[in-house]
């Protein structure tokens, strides 16, 4: 198992991450754009969103549960031109004091943290007020068909996607908690499966 979570799965989180990176960087840069002042990410991996992020930012820290996929991170951070911390922490339980941060980073990450509402709260705990998430999320088909398959095929799709949700009303989750949601744009990734395909990119501000 600890072959599998260090070696084995960073490798692959990197080999199909790159394949994709050249659909996916423009909604990285285009949301990155945004960052500003003391930045923490939330589920980093290996640090595909680094070389993204303004040079004005203060600092940045990025975060991730997972050893190797760690490993990586530090390595692509130690290239950057930036301040960068790389710690080890769950979207669910941020090692860091109330209000102590001016945005939150989120790519990808929403539809795998095991308990949403908590991810949320954590985020917004960290954020000082008017504080922004910046994000770019996979999320439920608006088509309530299409949306009907994500559900059915959502427990397959967990075990060959590594606890990915395809069925997340995650913008709807975020818009129920203390935040105020600007800048949403809905779109598709079309070279992605048809399960995980809608994408909504916005910025939400902590009240």
């Amino acid at each position: 198992m600890a072959l599998l979570r260090d070696r084995i799965r960073p490798a692959l989180y990197d080999f199909f991450g790159g394949r994709m990176e050249k659909h996916f960087a423009e909604y990285r840069r285009k949301a990155l754009a945004h960052a500003q002042g003391r930045v923490v990410e939330i589920g980093g991996g290996t640090g595909f969103n680094l070389p993204y992020y303004p040079s004005t930012i203060e600092e940045l820290v990025v975060t991730e549960p997972v050893p190797g996929m760690l490993e990586r991170a530090r390595r692509r951070a130690a290239t950057s031109a930036l301040r960068v911390t790389v710690r080890q922490a769950s979207a669910e339980a941020l090692p860091f004091e109330d209000a102590s941060f001016d945005t939150v980073v989120s790519t990808l990450v929403l539809c795998s943290v095991d308990d949403l509402d908590r991810a949320l709260a954590e985020i917004h705990r960290v954020l000082r007020p008017g504080g922004q998430l910046i994000f770019v999320e996979h999320v439920r088909w608006e088509d309530p068909e299409r949306a009907k398959w994500q559900d059915r095929l959502e427990r397959p799709w967990m075990v060959l996607a590594d606890g990915c949700h395809p069925n997340r009303a995650t913008l709807e989750r975020i818009e129920a908690g203390p935040f105020d949601v600007v800048d949403v744009e809905r779109s598709e990734l079309r070279q992605s499966p048809p399960l995980v395909r809608p994408l909504v990119a916005g910025r939400a501000l902590a009240r």
